[in-house]
C-alpha cells in the first residue's frame, strides 16, 4: 500500500503543474469538445511512458541523448507558434461560452494538437520516463504497486480536469474570460517553449 500511495503522490506531483497540455485539456473541457478523446489520449500517453521509464527506457534516453535535444526544439517551435495563436485569439475573441458560438474543430485536428503537446513536450520524457524511471529502483519489491500509482494519478488527475472543468463554465460566459484565458496560455506557452531553448 505505501508503494501505490508514492507511485500516487509522485503522479499527482509531477502532472499537477500548469503546462501546455494541461492548459490543453482545460481549454477543451471549458469547451466541452471532444473531452474524453482529450483526457484518453493525454492519460495514455502519460501510461505508456511511464511504463517505458519503469522498464528501463530511461537508459536508453541517457545513452542516446539527441532523443530529447530533438524533441526539444521540436517542442519548442510548436509552443511558441501555439503561443502566437492564443494571443492573436485573445485579441480577436468576441464570443462567450455559447455553444452555438465556439468554433468547431474537427476531431483529427484535436487529436494531432493533444499528441504533439504529449510527445513533443521534453518535459515530459524527463519526468515520466527518467525521474519516475530512476525512483522505481527503490520500490524493487512492490514495483507493479508504485508504477499502477503513478499511472493511476495520470487518469484521474486528466479526467478530473477534462471533465471538472464545466465548472467554471459560469465564468466563462463573459468575452473577458476568454480573453484572459487565452492571453494566460499564451504567456505559458512561450514561456516553457523559451525555457526548453534556453535552459541547458
Amino acid at each position: 500500500m505505501f508503494a501505490l500511495l508514492s507511485g500516487l503522490g509522485l503522479g499527482f506531483s509531477l502532472i499537477i503543474a500548469i503546462g501546455a497540455q494541461n492548459a490543453f485539456v482545460l481549454k477543451q473541457g471549458l469547451k466541452q469538445q471532444y473531452i474524453f478523446w482529450v483526457c484518453l489520449i493525454c492519460s495514455v500517453s502519460d501510461t505508456i511512458l511511464i511504463y517505458l521509464g519503469v522498464a528501463g527506457f530511461a537508459k536508453v534516453l541517457n545513452r542516446y541523448p539527441e532523443i530529447i535535444i530533438y524533441a526539444k526544439y521540436f517542442g519548442a517551435t510548436f509552443l511558441f507558434i501555439y503561443g502566437i495563436r492564443s494571443f492573436y485569439s485573445a485579441l480577436n475573441q468576441n464570443s462567450a461560452l455559447k455553444p452555438s458560438l465556439i468554433e468547431k474543430s474537427s476531431l483529427m485536428k484535436v487529436i494531432g494538437v493533444c499528441l504533439t503537446f504529449t510527445w513533443l513536450n521534453p518535459h515530459v520524457y524527463l519526468d515520466t520516463v527518467i525521474l519516475v524511471g530512476s525512483i522505481s529502483v527503490s520500490f524493487k519489491d512492490n514495483l507493479h504497486l508504485f508504477t499502477l500509482g503513478v499511472m493511476l494519478a495520470s487518469w484521474l488527475f486528466f479526467f478530473s480536469l477534462g471533465y471538472g472543468a464545466k465548472f467554471l463554465s459560469p465564468l466563462f460566459n463573459q468575452n473577458l474570460s476568454w480573453k484572459i484565458l487565452d492571453l494566460v496560455i499564451s504567456v505559458i506557452m512561450w514561456s516553457i517553449s523559451f525555457s526548453l531553448i534556453f535552459t541547458k
